[in-house]
Protein backbone atom coordinates (compact mmCIF):
# COMPACT_ATOMS: atom_id res chain seq x y z
CA UNK A 1 0.00 0.00 0.00
CA UNK A 2 1.91 3.17 -0.93
CA UNK A 3 1.55 6.20 -0.18
CA UNK A 4 1.73 7.69 -3.57
CA UNK A 5 -1.43 5.52 -4.50
CA UNK A 6 -3.17 7.56 -1.75
CA UNK A 7 -1.77 11.12 -2.59
CA UNK A 8 -2.24 10.04 -6.40
CA UNK A 9 -6.24 9.25 -5.51
CA UNK A 10 -6.64 12.80 -4.31
CA UNK A 11 -4.77 14.53 -6.95
CA UNK A 12 -6.64 11.97 -9.72
CA UNK A 13 -10.46 13.34 -8.04
CA UNK A 14 -9.83 16.83 -7.94
CA UNK A 15 -8.35 16.66 -11.55
CA UNK A 16 -11.80 15.13 -12.64
CA UNK A 17 -13.87 18.03 -10.41
CA UNK A 18 -16.93 19.06 -12.88
CA UNK A 19 -17.78 15.22 -13.74
CA UNK A 20 -19.09 14.23 -11.04
CA UNK A 21 -19.24 10.68 -12.47
CA UNK A 22 -15.94 10.54 -12.36
CA UNK A 23 -15.06 12.45 -9.20
CA UNK A 24 -17.42 10.56 -6.92
CA UNK A 25 -15.67 6.97 -8.30
CA UNK A 26 -13.17 8.05 -5.60
CA UNK A 27 -15.95 8.07 -2.75
CA UNK A 28 -17.23 5.45 -1.17
CA UNK A 29 -21.20 5.41 -1.47
CA UNK A 30 -22.11 5.34 2.10
CA UNK A 31 -18.93 7.59 3.28
CA UNK A 32 -19.65 10.30 5.90
CA UNK A 33 -19.14 14.31 5.81
CA UNK A 34 -17.97 16.88 8.05
CA UNK A 35 -18.33 20.72 5.95
CA UNK A 36 -17.87 23.77 7.10
CA UNK A 37 -21.12 24.59 5.67
CA UNK A 38 -23.15 21.92 6.68
CA UNK A 39 -25.29 22.12 9.96
CA UNK A 40 -24.49 18.01 10.35
CA UNK A 41 -22.64 15.12 9.65
CA UNK A 42 -23.80 14.09 6.38
CA UNK A 43 -24.09 10.33 5.12
CA UNK A 44 -23.82 9.13 1.67
CA UNK A 45 -24.02 10.40 -2.07
CA UNK A 46 -27.52 11.31 -1.73
CA UNK A 47 -26.71 13.67 0.77
CA UNK A 48 -23.38 14.78 -0.81
CA UNK A 49 -25.74 15.47 -3.87
CA UNK A 50 -28.18 17.73 -1.97
CA UNK A 51 -25.29 19.81 -0.62
CA UNK A 52 -23.42 20.35 -4.40
CA UNK A 53 -27.27 21.41 -5.50
CA UNK A 54 -27.71 24.07 -2.72
CA UNK A 55 -23.98 25.23 -3.24
CA UNK A 56 -24.49 25.60 -7.23
CA UNK A 57 -27.79 27.64 -6.20
CA UNK A 58 -26.14 30.12 -4.17
CA UNK A 59 -23.55 30.29 -6.21
CA UNK A 60 -22.11 34.07 -7.19
CA UNK A 61 -19.56 35.25 -9.77
CA UNK A 62 -17.39 33.02 -11.46
CA UNK A 63 -16.26 29.50 -10.64
CA UNK A 64 -12.67 29.05 -9.59
CA UNK A 65 -9.73 28.49 -12.38
CA UNK A 66 -8.13 25.76 -10.56
CA UNK A 67 -8.95 23.83 -7.50
CA UNK A 68 -6.15 21.24 -6.59
CA UNK A 69 -4.63 19.78 -3.46
CA UNK A 70 -1.41 21.19 -1.30
CA UNK A 71 0.71 19.95 1.27
CA UNK A 72 -0.71 16.43 0.87
CA UNK A 73 0.16 14.05 3.69
CA UNK A 74 -0.54 10.42 3.68
CA UNK A 75 -0.37 7.11 5.87
CA UNK A 76 -1.29 3.80 5.50
CA UNK A 77 -1.99 1.02 8.05
CA UNK A 78 -3.48 -2.58 6.78
CA UNK A 79 -5.78 -1.09 4.06
CA UNK A 80 -6.58 2.01 5.57
CA UNK A 81 -5.21 5.53 4.46
CA UNK A 82 -5.16 8.87 5.96
CA UNK A 83 -4.30 11.88 3.51
CA UNK A 84 -4.38 15.39 5.08
CA UNK A 85 -3.82 18.45 2.98
CA UNK A 86 -4.88 22.09 2.27
CA UNK A 87 -7.34 23.02 -0.97
CA UNK A 88 -6.86 25.22 -2.57
CA UNK A 89 -9.37 26.96 -4.78
CA UNK A 90 -8.18 30.02 -7.34
CA UNK A 91 -9.76 32.38 -8.98
CA UNK A 92 -9.43 34.28 -12.38
CA UNK A 93 -10.32 37.75 -10.78
CA UNK A 94 -9.00 40.05 -7.86
CA UNK A 95 -10.78 37.49 -5.45
CA UNK A 96 -8.61 35.77 -2.87
CA UNK A 97 -8.05 32.26 -2.92
CA UNK A 98 -10.24 30.14 -1.05
CA UNK A 99 -8.58 27.19 1.63
CA UNK A 100 -9.88 24.53 3.27
CA UNK A 101 -7.83 22.28 5.54
CA UNK A 102 -9.15 18.57 4.92
CA UNK A 103 -8.40 15.00 6.33
CA UNK A 104 -9.67 11.91 4.15
CA UNK A 105 -9.95 8.91 5.28
CA UNK A 106 -9.77 5.72 2.63
CA UNK A 107 -9.78 2.48 2.52
CA UNK A 108 -9.06 -0.24 -0.48
CA UNK A 109 -11.46 -2.24 -1.77
CA UNK A 110 -11.78 -3.89 -5.54
CA UNK A 111 -12.40 -0.54 -6.55
CA UNK A 112 -8.79 0.72 -5.25
CA UNK A 113 -8.88 3.69 -2.34
CA UNK A 114 -12.19 5.39 -1.97
CA UNK A 115 -12.89 7.62 0.88
CA UNK A 116 -14.90 6.35 3.58
CA UNK A 117 -14.90 9.97 5.65
CA UNK A 118 -14.17 13.20 4.24
CA UNK A 119 -13.39 16.03 6.58
CA UNK A 120 -12.77 19.56 5.57
CA UNK A 121 -13.27 23.44 7.24
CA UNK A 122 -12.39 26.61 5.73
CA UNK A 123 -9.97 28.47 6.15
CA UNK A 124 -10.45 32.50 7.07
Amino acid sequence: MSIDELTATITDMYRSLGDRSAFDAHLHPDLTIWESDADRLLTGLAALDALRDRRAAEATGPAPVTVAPEQLRAESWNGTGLVRYVLRARHADDRPDTCFRVTDVLRRDDAGWRIVHHHAEAVR
